[in-house]
């Protein structure tokens, strides 16, 4: 069975002015590896058609299809000439088309028939043209069910892991900006009168007994092994090597068989910064992999400072350095930077204890999200491949 046998490739219209931003989508908008969409940054400064996709139609960035960029729309919108709508024909399941196009395999099958070098587009015509076994109406919806049940939990994980780093921007700008942390009494310090005091490296007022310190005298900072790239290889060995390009996917993209040394292991909650390039930062969320050169990691030790807390200490000095950087070669982040950043030392843990807590929770939603998105892509090509199936009522529990 082909493709073009189940679905259809959209080609209605709509105006960009019949259209809110949320429901507009373009290829950068849908997020790769099959994680859905965001919401478009602008809508197209001058009135235009747009093709008119429905709630239940599966959209998919036809730039670069190696990139995996599918969403199964819950609503109705418009959406970029270079993001293809699929509509399923009557007959069969919009669950199943999905988990049909959220396969390696079809994107693998389109990337393979795409044209350009730079921007390689999908084939339209050999898209279509796409092979899938045959399945029973009720084995298209079991697999229908099992995919978007997974979907929505690793949606639901996604949602909620964005709200708790909202609060801990939140709570950040309340308690080390606006210094209004609970004081003993539980009321906010410093709008209950809590004594201030000036401290000249960070040329303000602080909370009196609070104190400034480098990250090196309060944090523990291990700055990248130089791995050799000759002995990097493809399959998986007990050295997972964390480079720059993975710190923002919190995801490994290399193996060694070299032999390091323990110091360069990285922990669950460490906090790890990009040194070339764009700095990017993030927590990382396993204790087995390993960091490569030209990043630094910074660690919480005993005492009241959250690596939450130091992070957004630290972020403003470090996009600004990143800002000066641009338009040059490339920005590099030095030794001498890291040593000129300081953080603030509360006298109490309690804040600690509270931002902690959060991260936690964060870092256990994207161990689970790691867990269900390997369990999807192993279990989908064995669906499909009729080599397990799903039970009636387990899709529908």
């Amino acid at each position: 069975m082909k493709l073009s046998e189940i679905a259809t490739l959209v080609e209605d219209k709509i105006s960009s002015n019949s259209i809110s931003l949320g429901d507009y989508v373009t290829t950068d908008s849908l997020l790769p590896n099959k994680e859905g969409k965001n919401i478009a940054t602008n809508l197209p400064p001058v009135a235009c058609s747009l093709t008119h996709y429905q709630k239940g139609d599966v959209l998919v960035a036809n730039i670069r299809p190696y990139l995996k960029k599918v969403w199964l729309a819950d609503k109705e919108g418009g959406c970029s000439s270079d993001v293809l709508v699929f509509r399923v024909r009557e007959g069969y399941k919009n669950s199943f088309l999905y988990a049909v196009l959220l396969q390696d395999r079809f994107f693998d099958y389109a990337t393979r028939g795409a044209k350009g070098s730079k921007m390689p587009r999908g084939d339209k015509e050999q898209i279509m043209r796409y092979e899938l076994p045959v399945f029973s109406p009720q084995e298209q919806e079991n697999i229908g069910n099992i995919v978007i049940s997974i979907t929505e939990k690793l949606r639901l994980n996604r949602a909620i892991n964005h709200n708790l780093e909202a609060l801990t921007k939140q709570l950040y700008d309340y308690w080390f900006v606006q210094f209004d942390f609970p004081d003993e009494n539980g009321t906010p310090y410093k709008s209950s009168g809590g004594k201030m005091v000036w401290n000249e490296k960070l040329k303000r007022e602080i909370p009196e007994g609070w104190k400034v310190k480098s990250i090196f005298e309060e944090l523990s900072i291990q700055y990248g092994f130089p791995f050799s790239t000759e002995l990097f290889v493809e399959e998986q060995t007990s050295i997972p090597v964390v480079r720059i390009r993975d710190i923002l996917s919190n995801s490994i993209s290399a193996y060694t068989t070299e032999q390091i040394g323990e110091r360069y292991r990285l922990q669950e909650k460490d906090l790890l910064i990009g040194m070339d390039g764009n700095f990017h930062m993030n927590y990382w969320s396993d204790n087995n992999s390993f960091l490569n050169q030209r990043s630094v990691r910074l660690r919480a030790v005993k005492s009241s400072v959250s690596i939450i807390q130091a992070r957004y200490d630290i972020e403003p000095h470090i996009k600004a350095k990143e800002l000066r950087a641009k338009g040059s070669t490339v920005g590099h982040l030095s030794d001498k930077d890291l040593k000129d950043l300081f953080i603030l030392v509360p006298s109490i843990k309690d804040l600690r204890i509270t931002l902690d807590f959060i991260l936690n929770n964060i870092i256990r939603n994207r161990i689970e999200i790691t867990k269900l998105t390997k369990l999807r892509d192993e279990l989908l090509p064995l669906l499909m491949n009729s080599q397990v199936s799903v039970n009636y009522d387990l899709s529908h529990d």
